[in-house]
């Protein structure tokens, strides 16, 4: 098994017992202590989770944190690779469409490139970067201006008015948190502000999120719930988180776990009886 597998696993078991022993963890990966207490100084190192003696326990998420991008990337990957397939499926040739900063939306960019005639647009450098590097003549990447936050995302006033004088067929956008009531969040208020006019100038919003950001509240709000015309998240997410989506209409797509890997499956509107067996 690869660190990073070890990785995710430790980090999954964490969040799902809210802490772990050294040695539950050893019997599941089937590795050394010593081998565990490393991946948990690298997990502690990064913020992911907390080391404790004999152990770890989940980190306490504050409002306003904003983990960075290289502390977010790691978590969650064969999800987020399911998902941003699933969202590329959805783009068609000769489109205009926006990309928010994240992890989940860097990974869709460079599922992007084969499609003809497209029209980016994002506040993310990482993500322009990945599709400058295409030979295509006719991919058109347009990068907002702004300051650089820790995630990897232009914010600010000169951002937030250069989206205001575009408009695209899609917005992707990736988020911290979302909550029934707090709605799709973020720790930034300025990139709250960004995304904001992000949505506003986006005929259709599909969200991109993994199943763990449910029930995170950021300090401030880009959404509300039922602004997303489409969620596509894994099938891990809550059946509370799925029934909140079924009352707007959301479409729901869900990526499935089949033979040990994540592939790309479409769950509209389907309960968890009927999920189990589609």
């Amino acid at each position: 098994m690869l660190a990073h597998q070890r990785h995710e696993q430790i980090i999954d078991a964490v969040r799902a017992g809210g802490s772990v022993r050294v040695s539950d963890l050893a019997d599941l990966l089937g590795v050394s202590y010593m081998t565990v207490r490393r991946d948990l100084d690298v997990l502690d190192e990064r913020g992911l989770i907390a080391k404790v003696h004999g152990g770890a326990t989940i980190t306490q998420e504050r409002s306003a944190d904003e983990p960075g991008f290289d502390a977010k990337a790691p978590r969650q990957r064969s999800e987020k690779l399911a998902i941003a397939k699933l969202a590329a499926d959805m783009v068609k040739p000769g489109s205009a469409i926006g990309l928010t900063a994240g992890t989940t939306t860097f990974t869709m960019a460079a599922l992007l490139l084969d499609i003809a005639e497209l029209t980016v647009v994002t506040n993310a450098p990482g993500i322009a970067q990945q599709l400058y590097r295409s030979p295509r003549a006719d991919l058109t990447v347009v990068l907002t201006g702004g300051h650089r936050t820790r995630s990897d995302a232009l914010i600010g006033p000169i951002a937030t008015a250069a989206l205001r004088n575009l408009h695209v067929d899609m917005l992707f956008m990736g988020i911290h948190g979302m909550d029934a009531e707090a709605g799709f969040t973020t720790p930034n208020i300025a990139e709250a502000e960004t995304n904001q006019a992000f949505v506003n100038a986006s005929r259709q919003l599909v969200v991109v999120s993994d199943h763990t950001k449910w029930g995170i509240r950021g300090l401030a709000t880009i959404a509300p719930l039922s602004a997303a015309n489409v969620l596509i998240s894994d099938d891990q997410l809550p059946e509370v988180a799925r029934t909140s989506f079924y009352e707007f209409d959301t479409e729901l797509h869900l990526a499935a776990e089949e033979d040990g890997r994540f592939t790309s499956r479409d769950v509209r509107g389907l309960s968890d009886a009927q999920w189990a067996t589609s």
